[in-house]
Protein backbone atom coordinates (compact mmCIF):
# COMPACT_ATOMS: atom_id res chain seq x y z
CA UNK A 1 0.00 0.00 0.00
CA UNK A 2 1.62 3.51 -1.04
CA UNK A 3 1.67 5.81 2.03
CA UNK A 4 -0.32 9.02 1.21
CA UNK A 5 2.25 11.33 1.77
CA UNK A 6 4.86 9.97 -0.70
CA UNK A 7 1.74 10.00 -3.21
CA UNK A 8 1.07 13.90 -2.39
CA UNK A 9 4.90 14.59 -3.06
CA UNK A 10 5.46 12.02 -6.45
CA UNK A 11 1.96 14.49 -7.88
CA UNK A 12 3.79 17.57 -7.11
CA UNK A 13 6.51 16.69 -8.61
CA UNK A 14 5.23 16.03 -11.49
CA UNK A 15 3.29 19.15 -11.85
CA UNK A 16 4.84 21.17 -14.71
CA UNK A 17 5.81 24.43 -12.17
CA UNK A 18 7.90 22.20 -10.27
CA UNK A 19 10.05 20.60 -12.93
CA UNK A 20 13.57 22.06 -12.27
CA UNK A 21 15.11 24.72 -14.63
CA UNK A 22 18.10 23.59 -16.54
CA UNK A 23 21.30 25.65 -16.15
CA UNK A 24 21.75 27.77 -19.54
CA UNK A 25 24.50 26.80 -21.54
CA UNK A 26 28.17 27.95 -20.19
CA UNK A 27 30.85 28.58 -22.53
CA UNK A 28 33.71 25.59 -21.47
CA UNK A 29 36.17 26.42 -23.70
CA UNK A 30 37.72 30.08 -24.91
CA UNK A 31 40.48 31.50 -26.09
CA UNK A 32 40.99 35.39 -27.52
CA UNK A 33 43.76 36.29 -29.66
CA UNK A 34 44.57 39.57 -30.69
CA UNK A 35 45.34 40.49 -34.41
CA UNK A 36 44.97 43.98 -34.19
CA UNK A 37 45.92 46.84 -31.83
CA UNK A 38 49.05 49.28 -31.62
CA UNK A 39 51.59 47.43 -29.66
CA UNK A 40 52.89 44.07 -31.42
CA UNK A 41 56.23 42.81 -30.72
CA UNK A 42 55.33 40.41 -33.90
CA UNK A 43 53.42 41.43 -36.52
CA UNK A 44 52.22 44.40 -37.51
CA UNK A 45 50.45 47.07 -34.49
CA UNK A 46 48.45 50.10 -35.92
CA UNK A 47 45.49 52.44 -34.79
CA UNK A 48 42.94 49.42 -34.87
CA UNK A 49 41.44 46.62 -33.17
CA UNK A 50 40.40 42.86 -34.44
CA UNK A 51 40.91 39.64 -32.29
CA UNK A 52 39.83 35.89 -33.44
CA UNK A 53 37.71 33.99 -30.74
CA UNK A 54 37.36 30.59 -30.70
CA UNK A 55 34.96 29.19 -28.18
CA UNK A 56 33.53 25.52 -28.26
CA UNK A 57 34.60 24.69 -31.48
CA UNK A 58 33.22 27.68 -33.18
CA UNK A 59 34.89 30.56 -34.39
CA UNK A 60 34.45 34.16 -34.48
CA UNK A 61 36.03 37.36 -35.76
CA UNK A 62 35.33 40.31 -33.55
CA UNK A 63 36.19 44.04 -35.58
CA UNK A 64 38.46 43.80 -38.67
CA UNK A 65 40.98 46.25 -37.94
CA UNK A 66 41.92 50.18 -39.25
CA UNK A 67 43.95 48.74 -42.74
CA UNK A 68 42.94 46.64 -45.23
CA UNK A 69 46.10 43.82 -44.95
CA UNK A 70 46.88 43.91 -41.20
CA UNK A 71 44.36 41.41 -39.99
CA UNK A 72 45.12 39.00 -42.89
CA UNK A 73 48.65 39.46 -42.68
CA UNK A 74 49.34 38.98 -38.98
CA UNK A 75 47.09 35.78 -38.94
CA UNK A 76 49.52 34.58 -41.40
CA UNK A 77 52.47 35.28 -39.74
CA UNK A 78 50.89 33.55 -36.79
CA UNK A 79 49.80 30.79 -38.60
CA UNK A 80 45.94 31.31 -38.60
CA UNK A 81 43.48 30.24 -41.58
CA UNK A 82 40.72 32.50 -41.18
CA UNK A 83 39.16 30.83 -44.22
CA UNK A 84 37.00 28.76 -41.92
CA UNK A 85 35.40 31.78 -40.16
CA UNK A 86 32.19 32.76 -40.96
CA UNK A 87 30.36 35.78 -38.91
CA UNK A 88 31.94 38.57 -37.76
CA UNK A 89 30.85 40.97 -35.11
CA UNK A 90 31.65 44.96 -35.61
CA UNK A 91 31.90 46.70 -32.52
CA UNK A 92 30.95 50.18 -34.19
CA UNK A 93 31.13 51.82 -37.53
CA UNK A 94 34.69 53.76 -36.89
CA UNK A 95 37.24 52.71 -39.67
CA UNK A 96 39.74 51.54 -37.08
CA UNK A 97 37.56 48.47 -36.81
CA UNK A 98 35.78 47.75 -39.92
CA UNK A 99 38.33 48.79 -42.94
CA UNK A 100 39.62 44.98 -43.18
CA UNK A 101 36.31 43.62 -43.49
CA UNK A 102 36.01 44.18 -47.47
CA UNK A 103 39.59 42.75 -48.50
CA UNK A 104 39.57 40.46 -45.96
CA UNK A 105 35.90 39.32 -47.45
CA UNK A 106 37.26 39.59 -51.28
CA UNK A 107 40.31 37.16 -50.64
CA UNK A 108 39.22 34.46 -48.31
CA UNK A 109 35.86 33.80 -50.71
CA UNK A 110 37.88 32.90 -52.61
CA UNK A 111 38.95 29.66 -50.59
CA UNK A 112 35.78 29.49 -48.76
CA UNK A 113 32.31 31.22 -50.07
CA UNK A 114 30.86 31.09 -46.87
CA UNK A 115 34.05 33.00 -44.77
CA UNK A 116 33.03 36.09 -43.23
CA UNK A 117 29.85 36.26 -45.18
CA UNK A 118 27.18 36.80 -41.67
CA UNK A 119 28.22 40.13 -39.91
CA UNK A 120 26.95 40.89 -37.30
CA UNK A 121 26.00 45.11 -36.10
CA UNK A 122 24.16 47.23 -33.72
CA UNK A 123 21.44 49.32 -34.58
CA UNK A 124 22.46 52.31 -35.86
CA UNK A 125 25.25 51.65 -37.60
CA UNK A 126 24.37 52.49 -41.07
CA UNK A 127 23.19 55.57 -40.01
CA UNK A 128 24.99 58.74 -41.71
CA UNK A 129 28.18 60.59 -40.15
CA UNK A 130 27.82 63.37 -42.27
CA UNK A 131 31.24 65.60 -41.84
CA UNK A 132 32.25 68.79 -44.12
CA UNK A 133 34.65 66.26 -45.97
CA UNK A 134 31.60 64.10 -46.54
CA UNK A 135 30.08 60.54 -45.04
CA UNK A 136 32.63 59.90 -42.11
CA UNK A 137 30.93 56.59 -41.56
CA UNK A 138 33.43 53.59 -43.34
CA UNK A 139 30.55 50.66 -43.23
CA UNK A 140 28.31 53.09 -44.57
CA UNK A 141 30.05 54.10 -47.64
CA UNK A 142 31.27 50.61 -48.46
CA UNK A 143 27.78 48.81 -47.69
CA UNK A 144 26.90 47.97 -51.32
CA UNK A 145 30.25 46.69 -51.71
CA UNK A 146 30.39 44.33 -49.27
CA UNK A 147 26.62 43.19 -49.77
CA UNK A 148 27.82 42.85 -53.70
CA UNK A 149 30.26 40.87 -52.64
CA UNK A 150 28.41 38.01 -50.49
CA UNK A 151 27.91 40.08 -47.15
CA UNK A 152 24.76 39.58 -45.12
CA UNK A 153 23.85 41.72 -42.02
CA UNK A 154 22.24 40.87 -39.03
CA UNK A 155 21.62 44.57 -37.23
CA UNK A 156 20.81 43.90 -33.57
CA UNK A 157 18.78 46.64 -31.81
CA UNK A 158 19.15 44.15 -28.17
CA UNK A 159 20.80 41.86 -26.31
CA UNK A 160 21.13 37.88 -28.48
CA UNK A 161 22.61 34.80 -27.81
CA UNK A 162 24.72 34.03 -30.58
CA UNK A 163 26.27 30.87 -29.43
CA UNK A 164 25.62 28.65 -26.59
CA UNK A 165 26.57 30.97 -23.62
CA UNK A 166 28.24 33.52 -26.08
CA UNK A 167 25.94 36.69 -25.96
CA UNK A 168 26.47 39.76 -28.24
CA UNK A 169 25.07 42.84 -25.85
CA UNK A 170 23.56 44.57 -28.90
CA UNK A 171 23.41 49.07 -28.33
CA UNK A 172 24.34 49.18 -24.17
CA UNK A 173 22.03 51.66 -21.90
CA UNK A 174 24.54 54.43 -20.87
CA UNK A 175 23.30 54.36 -17.07
CA UNK A 176 26.79 55.68 -15.74
CA UNK A 177 27.74 59.03 -17.17
CA UNK A 178 30.49 57.96 -19.10
CA UNK A 179 31.87 59.93 -22.22
CA UNK A 180 34.36 57.76 -23.68
CA UNK A 181 33.74 59.40 -27.47
CA UNK A 182 34.73 62.09 -29.46
CA UNK A 183 31.98 65.07 -28.79
CA UNK A 184 33.03 66.53 -32.62
CA UNK A 185 30.96 63.97 -34.49
CA UNK A 186 27.46 64.27 -35.74
CA UNK A 187 25.09 61.28 -36.57
CA UNK A 188 21.84 61.79 -38.25
CA UNK A 189 19.30 59.47 -36.41
CA UNK A 190 15.47 58.96 -37.52
CA UNK A 191 15.09 61.80 -34.53
CA UNK A 192 17.14 64.53 -36.48
CA UNK A 193 21.04 65.31 -36.45
CA UNK A 194 22.58 64.87 -33.09
CA UNK A 195 25.65 64.56 -31.24
CA UNK A 196 27.12 61.36 -31.82
CA UNK A 197 27.69 59.02 -29.24
CA UNK A 198 28.26 55.95 -30.57
CA UNK A 199 25.00 54.90 -30.53
CA UNK A 200 25.41 50.85 -32.03
CA UNK A 201 28.27 50.62 -29.40
CA UNK A 202 28.43 46.52 -28.50
CA UNK A 203 30.40 43.89 -27.04
CA UNK A 204 30.44 39.95 -26.97
CA UNK A 205 30.08 38.51 -23.17
CA UNK A 206 31.00 34.93 -22.86
CA UNK A 207 29.24 33.25 -19.59
CA UNK A 208 31.77 30.49 -18.10
CA UNK A 209 31.64 29.28 -14.74
CA UNK A 210 34.69 30.91 -13.47
CA UNK A 211 32.33 34.69 -14.34
CA UNK A 212 31.70 36.43 -17.28
CA UNK A 213 33.96 37.19 -19.57
CA UNK A 214 33.78 40.61 -21.64
CA UNK A 215 35.20 41.51 -25.48
CA UNK A 216 34.56 45.17 -26.21
CA UNK A 217 36.28 47.20 -29.33
CA UNK A 218 35.96 50.26 -27.82
CA UNK A 219 33.89 50.32 -25.30
CA UNK A 220 32.11 53.75 -26.46
CA UNK A 221 29.38 53.15 -24.34
CA UNK A 222 31.19 53.02 -21.60
CA UNK A 223 33.01 50.06 -19.51
CA UNK A 224 30.79 50.49 -16.28
CA UNK A 225 27.61 50.69 -18.18
CA UNK A 226 28.39 47.77 -20.37
CA UNK A 227 29.39 45.32 -17.56
CA UNK A 228 26.47 46.46 -15.80
CA UNK A 229 24.01 45.93 -18.69
CA UNK A 230 26.05 42.51 -19.39
CA UNK A 231 25.14 41.41 -15.87
CA UNK A 232 21.62 42.12 -16.27
CA UNK A 233 21.08 40.36 -19.66
CA UNK A 234 23.64 37.07 -19.32
CA UNK A 235 23.70 36.89 -15.81
CA UNK A 236 24.71 38.88 -12.21
CA UNK A 237 28.52 37.01 -12.35
CA UNK A 238 31.62 38.52 -10.99
CA UNK A 239 33.33 39.98 -14.37
CA UNK A 240 36.46 37.24 -14.90
CA UNK A 241 38.02 39.37 -17.70
CA UNK A 242 37.62 42.17 -19.57
CA UNK A 243 39.62 42.00 -23.34
CA UNK A 244 40.33 44.68 -25.74
CA UNK A 245 39.65 48.42 -26.01
CA UNK A 246 37.98 50.76 -23.42
CA UNK A 247 38.66 54.12 -24.76
CA UNK A 248 40.22 54.98 -21.26
CA UNK A 249 43.41 57.21 -22.90
CA UNK A 250 41.63 60.77 -22.17
CA UNK A 251 40.62 60.19 -19.10
CA UNK A 252 42.29 62.20 -15.66
CA UNK A 253 42.86 60.11 -12.65
CA UNK A 254 39.90 60.83 -11.41
CA UNK A 255 37.40 59.44 -13.77
CA UNK A 256 39.74 56.46 -14.27
CA UNK A 257 39.75 55.15 -10.16
CA UNK A 258 36.02 55.60 -11.00
CA UNK A 259 36.26 53.34 -13.65
CA UNK A 260 38.30 50.86 -11.45
CA UNK A 261 35.99 51.20 -8.97
CA UNK A 262 33.04 50.10 -10.86
CA UNK A 263 35.32 46.99 -11.92
CA UNK A 264 36.58 46.26 -8.79
CA UNK A 265 32.11 46.27 -7.95
CA UNK A 266 31.51 43.45 -10.77
CA UNK A 267 35.14 41.21 -9.49
CA UNK A 268 36.88 41.99 -12.05
CA UNK A 269 40.00 39.39 -12.30
CA UNK A 270 42.05 39.77 -15.49
CA UNK A 271 42.39 43.13 -17.73
CA UNK A 272 44.18 43.04 -21.13
CA UNK A 273 43.59 46.86 -22.05
CA UNK A 274 44.21 46.85 -25.98
CA UNK A 275 43.94 49.69 -28.50
CA UNK A 276 42.43 53.07 -26.73
CA UNK A 277 42.20 51.68 -23.33
CA UNK A 278 46.03 53.68 -23.11
CA UNK A 279 49.31 52.16 -21.42
CA UNK A 280 48.93 54.64 -18.61
CA UNK A 281 44.98 53.47 -18.16
CA UNK A 282 46.09 50.27 -17.44
CA UNK A 283 48.96 50.17 -14.86
CA UNK A 284 46.60 53.13 -12.76
CA UNK A 285 43.90 50.16 -13.27
CA UNK A 286 45.81 47.51 -12.31
CA UNK A 287 47.50 49.65 -9.10
CA UNK A 288 43.94 50.86 -8.28
CA UNK A 289 42.58 47.22 -8.52
CA UNK A 290 45.82 45.52 -6.56
CA UNK A 291 45.55 42.74 -9.75
CA UNK A 292 49.50 41.40 -10.63
CA UNK A 293 51.38 42.06 -13.63
CA UNK A 294 50.22 38.55 -14.75
CA UNK A 295 46.54 39.26 -14.52
CA UNK A 296 46.23 43.31 -16.22
CA UNK A 297 48.44 43.90 -18.79
CA UNK A 298 48.73 45.95 -22.28
CA UNK A 299 47.09 44.24 -25.16
CA UNK A 300 50.10 43.15 -27.67
CA UNK A 301 49.20 41.60 -31.44
CA UNK A 302 49.22 38.16 -30.72
CA UNK A 303 48.73 38.12 -27.30
CA UNK A 304 45.62 35.93 -26.10
CA UNK A 305 43.01 34.91 -23.41
CA UNK A 306 42.42 31.29 -22.86
CA UNK A 307 39.81 30.54 -19.66
CA UNK A 308 41.74 28.39 -17.53
CA UNK A 309 44.86 29.63 -18.21
CA UNK A 310 45.05 33.07 -17.91
CA UNK A 311 46.62 35.46 -20.50
CA UNK A 312 49.79 35.25 -22.03
CA UNK A 313 51.06 38.26 -23.01
CA UNK A 314 53.88 37.89 -25.24
CA UNK A 315 57.50 39.55 -24.41
CA UNK A 316 57.26 42.97 -25.10
CA UNK A 317 53.96 43.42 -22.68
CA UNK A 318 54.92 40.90 -20.13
Amino acid sequence: MTCPLVAVFALAAALPWAQATPDPPRVQALRIVLLSTMLADRGIGEWGFAALVEVDGRRLLFDTGGRPETVLSNAREMGIDLSDVTDVVLSHNHSDHTTGLLPMRRALAAKNPAALSRVHVGRGIFWSRPSAEGEENHVLKVRGELEAAGVRFLEHEGPAEVLPGVWLTGPVPRIHPERNWSTRGRVRTPEGLVEDTIPEDQSLVFDTARGLVLLSGCGHAGIANTVEYARKVVRPAALHAAIGGFHLFPLDDQRLDWTADRLRDAGIENLVGAHCTGIEAVYRLRARLGLSRERAVVGAVGASFELGKGIDPLDLAR
